[in-house]
């Protein structure tokens, strides 16, 4: 059995590029950056980025280049792939991308929302109206991992 899956959580590092196919279907790609974090040996942190790139097809590939943006905040599903083909100057060039599946965007920075705000939350951003705040009210009993049915 293989299996061959990729899911990535990043930030556009450039707008998506939309073309397409001689077929007429829409293909876009993009490039996405994930950080990690780590300590080192002396405890000191570490930090680095891997940078990826992604290609998309179909409709979804048109929503992509229509809605996100250098920046913005994507989750990645997919698929590995690596392309060759020979470059003019006669030497062989690979590129490794990921074919996605499923492309889910992330929230909109609060500057840059199109739409709307209501003007009960602008309201209770400026004090006027107070804000109820729901909290959740959880049982104060043990909870006895024998009781859970899986």
């Amino acid at each position: 059995m293989y299996f061959n899956r990729a899911i990535i959580i990043g930030n556009l590092t450039r707008d998506p590029e939309m073309k397409a196919l001689p077929s007429g279907i829409s293909v876009t790609t993009f490039s996405i950056a994930t950080n990690r974090v780590w300590k080192d040996k002396e405890g000191k942190q570490q930090e680095s980025t891997d940078y990826h790139n992604v290609v998309v097809f179909g409709r979804q590939a048109e929503t992509v280049a229509k809605y996100l943006k250098k920046g913005s905040l994507a989750l990645v599903e997919g698929r590995m792939q690596t392309r060759s083909w020979d470059a003019q100057d006669g030497s062989k060039k690979y590129r490794t991308e990921i074919v996605a599946d499923r492309i889910q965007f992330g929230p909109k920075s609060a500057g840059n929302s199109s739409f709307a705000q209501k003007p009960e939350a602008t309201e209770a951003k400026q004090g006027n109206i107070k804000e109820e705040i729901d909290t959740i009210q959880y049982p104060d009993d043990e909870i006895n991992p024998d009781d859970i049915p899986f």
